[in-house]
């Protein structure tokens, strides 16, 4: 990911913790898509396989911060070097994040399971966010291992599409609890879950941003898209 630099063993040590990244994104991308899939097939073995990574998830931060400390001690970076460090450990914890996510989501449906309440509710509906969700971190992934800043912006647009996703969804269970006041404990559990999977697509978005950070070196946290294009070009 990081471009060459002047010391050979700081390039070696950056592409050791860039690939650890990659190795904790890519277990949460599984972690995600088992959580989808939990929840499409109201499967409570795969909701524990969920759970039971994100042990894995939480060392892996957990190693990637205490070699970026290791790092910055030893080297003591300056300029983009520093951005770029700063910048992975965010992005870690984003990923950590999005990881805990996808654990609510597998505790969520295995309480769904268990209650049996939510099967006659629009639980498969969800799974258009979800994919949403998944295919933006996959895009932020990818992106930020390659640095591209036009990559970036696009996957900061794509997150209004899964906000839409979300509210829309919220409205059509406001309708399903007043029209019928049974429905509102199973209800809130998949508000739960969606609130979840807006989450993911957030720290996704989170990672677009870090991109545009340590190239630019311009922090476009809450500003417009239109800011943000600007920025890049």
């Amino acid at each position: 990911m990081p471009d060459k630099h002047l010391s050979s063993q700081f390039d070696f040590e950056l592409n050791s913790v860039s690939s650890r990244v990659m190795e904790l994104g890519g277990l949460v991308e599984s972690q995600i898509r088992n959580a989808i899939y939990a929840l499409s097939q109201f499967s409570d073995e795969v909701a524990d396989q969920v759970i039971e990574a994100e042990g894995r998830v939480n060392a892996l931060e957990v190693e990637i911060d205490r070699d970026l400390s290791s790092i910055i001690g030893r080297r003591q970076p300056t300029a983009r070097d520093l951005r770029l460090l700063i910048a992975i450990s965010k992005a870690t914890a984003n990923l950590e994040r999005v990881g805990d996510e996808a654990e609510k989501i597998a505790r969520m449906v295995k309480s769904i399971i268990h209650s049996g309440t939510a099967r006659q509710l629009p639980a498969s509906e969800l799974r258009i966010a979800a994919d949403l969700a998944s295919g933006l971190l996959r895009k932020a992934l990818d992106a930020f291992a390659r640095l591209d800043t036009n990559a970036a912006v696009a996957i900061l647009k794509e997150d209004d599409q899964i906000d839409r996703e979300f509210d829309g969804f919220v409205r059509k269970l406001i309708t399903y609890m007043m029209e019928d006041p049974r429905t509102i404990s199973a209800s809130l559990d998949l508000l739960f879950l969606a609130k979840a999977i807006e989450r993911i697509g957030d720290h996704a978005k989170n990672i677009g941003e870090l991109i545009i950070y340590i190239v630019k070196g311009t922090d476009v946290r809450h500003t417009s898209i239109a800011q943000i294009e600007s920025a890049v070009k």
